[in-house]
């Protein structure tokens, strides 16, 4: 079973969450999809066995053979390519890799070469299988490391997917194939914002999903009542507790030293399990 756990809005304990269901339960494998912020090894400290370099094709221009025409930034929609009447500029942060302005450009100046985008790390952490991706500096398209991390995939397990915050491509590439969503939230005004947002995007997948509420005794009950308005379950309420504050500004996740947290989270496993198996 592949279970992701996403939230709209970044700081709602997402990674807090998947991370303790982690430990909670038998034959898992957690697969950091975050690729701009990955945290879960830093809960985790995985014994990394093997880093693998992601990359994709961009341009390379071979000046000599370009007259300039303008062909090639016209057709890049990301604008990774600027022509003025006697210079040609590349940014590959922002190039896609479609590989267009090679098809378009009508003097052949135009070849590819790989441009590295990041890194996928594997490892273990006790019986764990950890997986985290990590996206280079100033580089913008954070798909492609995803897409990467999720390619190791082992179905055999009951897998856990870190997704990053938000509604954005990399979200979705993350969510993608998922039995099941946990959207992870806050009882505040800007959570039930953003939650709306993200749930908005799971019915648009056709992918089940349940909520959980972080910090659950703050706010006001604003969430909640969107819940039993549009039928979404609530899965499991986290209360602001000091010492669950305290664990975590330590780097430690709270199911190791409030052992009857691990309770909880091995229920709320089952009930997605009802649910999928359904």
């Amino acid at each position: 079973m592949v279970i992701s756990v996403a939230s709209g809005k970044g700081g709602t304990g997402k990674t807090s969450v998947a991370v303790n269901l982690a430990l909670s339960i038998e034959n898992v494998q957690i697969l950091d999809c975050d690729v701009e912020e990955p945290n879960v090894h830093l809960f985790l400290q995985p014994e990394i066995e093997k880093v693998e370099g992601v990359y994709t094709l961009i341009p390379k221009i071979d000046e000599s053979l370009c007259n300039y025409c303008g062909k090639c930034a016209e057709f890049c929609e990301y604008n990774a390519i600027f022509v003025s009447k006697d210079k040609i500029l590349l940014f590959s942060e922002l190039c896609h890799s479609c590989g267009g302005c090679k098809l378009v450009c009508p003097t052949n100046a135009i070849s590819e070469e790989p441009h590295k985008t990041g890194s996928v790390y594997s490892g273990k952490s006790k019986d764990i299988e950890v997986i985290y991706g990590e996206l280079e500096v100033g580089d913008a398209v954070a798909t492609n490391i995803v897409r990467e991390v999720k390619k190791r995939i082992d179905k055999s397990k009951n897998v856990i997917i870190d997704c990053p915050p938000g509604a954005s491509c990399p979200v979705i590439e993350s969510i993608k194939g998922s039995d099941f969503c946990i959207l992870v939230t806050e009882p505040t005004p800007f959570g039930l914002h953003d939650l709306k947002i993200a749930v908005s995007v799971l019915e648009e997948m056709k992918i089940p999903f349940g909520v959980i509420v972080n910090r659950s005794d703050l706010g006001d009950k604003r969430v909640y009542d969107y819940c039993k308005e549009k039928n979404i379950p609530i899965l499991l309420e986290i209360p602001f507790d000091r010492r669950i504050a305290e664990l975590y500004s330590r780097g430690i996740p709270f199911v190791l030293e409030m052992d009857e947290w691990k309770k909880n989270f091995r229920k709320l496993f089952e009930t997605i399990k009802e649910r999928v198996q359904k």
